[in-house]
């Protein structure tokens, strides 16, 4: 096989841009699992359930509203805000009661709940797959470099470092993301001050599985909307906060384009084994730093 007749720069080109628009996805959703690992030490595998449910949303709020500009840009909003809420449930009438115990019940807990969510999406939204087309402004190609690029990947280009930035602002600016991050290092001494350290805990697993809701709201458009997309993303995500550094925000967006890029390149190289490119990346990578490519925060 002639690999290097696919490898044109024109072709080379066109697959990092698509491959810094999927970054966008992984970033999000691997920074709000990166902030629940690090703060609280939960290992959510519920995360990446909550990611599809957020995609499922994304498309009956937008189909309930006529399927129109209107109804995507309402249910992008709608979508990680009613992740957020089922999250905040979850937290304050099981998870609040289980930060002490071993990580191995931790851990067993999440994963039942990916049995419940999956069983609810089943039950609601059925085994079908859905579809769901951006709005009209981001229909169509634009012309970047000479290559033409879907306007709704260059949206999500756009959306990336935005939300990176956002990111960093609440974790380093505001008091919630210095407390957070104290009580990542010592929870008791924080509580020794005064400060309600299960609220903190509340509000950093809320926000972390907002960030779930909005990815699986942002992913809609581009894939099917089907059960089982959660499996994929939360073995990405996890490859991800581990290669770019735990609780490291600029590292996760570091982890992201690694996994995306390479997983784009590897489709134009070699398709027939294009998956295996962003897990030898990884592999690669935590074996020259084992720690990860930047220093953990928490």
């Amino acid at each position: 096989m002639d690999f290097a007749a696919n490898l044109t720069l024109s072709a080379l080109g066109q697959q990092i841009l698509v491959g810094l628009s999927r970054t966008t996805i992984l970033f999000i959703v691997a920074s709000g699992l990166s902030l629940v690992l690090g703060v609280l030490r939960i290992p959510n595998l519920a995360h990446g359930s909550l990611y599809m449910i957020g995609a499922f949303v994304t498309y009956s709020v937008a189909m309930a509203l006529g399927g129109g500009a209107f109804g995507f840009w309402l249910a992008l909003i709608v979508a990680p805000v009613l992740v957020a809420a089922v999250s905040f449930a979850v937290e304050r009438g099981i998870f609040r009661h289980l930060y002490d115990r071993e990580h191995l019940m931790l851990l067993l807990f999440t994963f039942s709940l990916t049995l419940v969510f999956n069983d609810m999406v089943k039950l609601i939204w059925g085994a079908d797959y859905r579809s769901l087309s951006p709005p009209e402004v981001l229909k169509g190609f634009v012309t970047i470099f000479g290559l033409p690029f879907p306007r709704y990947n260059l949206f999500l280009l756009m959306l990336g470092p935005v939300v990176a930035l956002g990111l960093w602002w609440l974790t380093n600016r505001t008091k919630i993301g210095k407390i957070a991050r104290a009580a990542a290092v010592d929870r008791e001494m924080v509580g020794a001050v005064g400060i309600n350290v299960s609220r903190v805990f509340s509000s950093v697993f809320v926000i972390g599985c907002f960030l779930a809701g909005l990815g699986g709201a942002l992913v809609a458009p581009t894939q099917n909307i089907t059960q089982g997309m959660d499996h994929a993303i939360i073995i990405e995500t996890f490859l991800i906060i581990i290669v770019g550094g735990l609780g490291n925000i600029w590292g996760a967006l570091l982890g992201a384009l690694i996994f995306g890029l390479t997983d784009s390149v590897g489709i134009l190289i070699c398709p027939q084994f294009a998956i295996v490119f962003p897990y030898a990346a990884v592999v690669t990578v935590l074996l020259v730093r084992p720690k990860g490519l930047l220093k953990s925060t928490w």
